[in-house]
């Protein structure tokens, strides 16, 4: 059975879209998954289930959480495998402090000129490197004070989950145990 990574956008930020993690990790079991855990409140659940097609268990899962709870995020499937090459292959990674360096993962493929559309809005020193279906930001001074996060789906074309590298990495160590 595969071994799935989900990321849902929006939950439990700022007082919206309130899914408590122990009634997900039910609603999940209930639905087919098994072995399911979560990572901190924020949507991180690593889980197997029986689904091979990320795209219909995304949606899967994203209409079991608006029947049940009301409202729809966007959830975002990845394998753990995939998971594992993106933090892998990421740039910056060795120089960066992990609470600074951000994995947008969109759900779709970015526009082609993605990174041209959002290289204005870096201050002196941010870094971008796209690689596939995540744009991972380099934000030495931290991401709370930048422009990036309120432009990066419009430029891209695809909604998108943002993580930080401690958090990939804690959820990774929690897919390995």
């Amino acid at each position: 059975m595969p071994r799935w990574v989900l990321l849902l956008r929006g939950v439990n930020v700022g007082g919206h879209g309130k899914l408590p993690m122990a009634a997900l990790r039910d609603l999940l079991t209930q639905n087919g998954a098994s072995a399911v855990q979560t990572y901190i409140q924020s949507g991180n659940v690593v889980m197997d289930h029986p689904e091979p097609d990320a795209a219909a268990l995304c949606n899967n899962i994203a209409g079991q959480i608006a029947a049940q709870f009301g409202f729809r995020p966007a959830v975002l499937a990845l394998s753990l495998p995939d998971l594992s090459n993106i933090v892998a292959e990421a740039p910056f990674v060795e120089q960066a402090d992990p609470k600074n360096l951000w994995f947008h993962i969109f759900a779709d493929a970015p526009a082609d000129d993605t990174l041209a559309r959002l290289t204005p809005d870096c201050t002196s020193d941010e870094v971008l490197s796209l690689k596939g279906r995540c744009l991972i930001v380099h934000a030495p001074k931290g991401i709370g004070k930048s422009k990036l996060p309120a432009r990066i789906e419009r430029a891209a074309g695809s909604v998108c989950t943002a993580r930080n590298l401690n958090s990939l990495r804690a959820v990774m160590a929690l897919a390995h145990s």
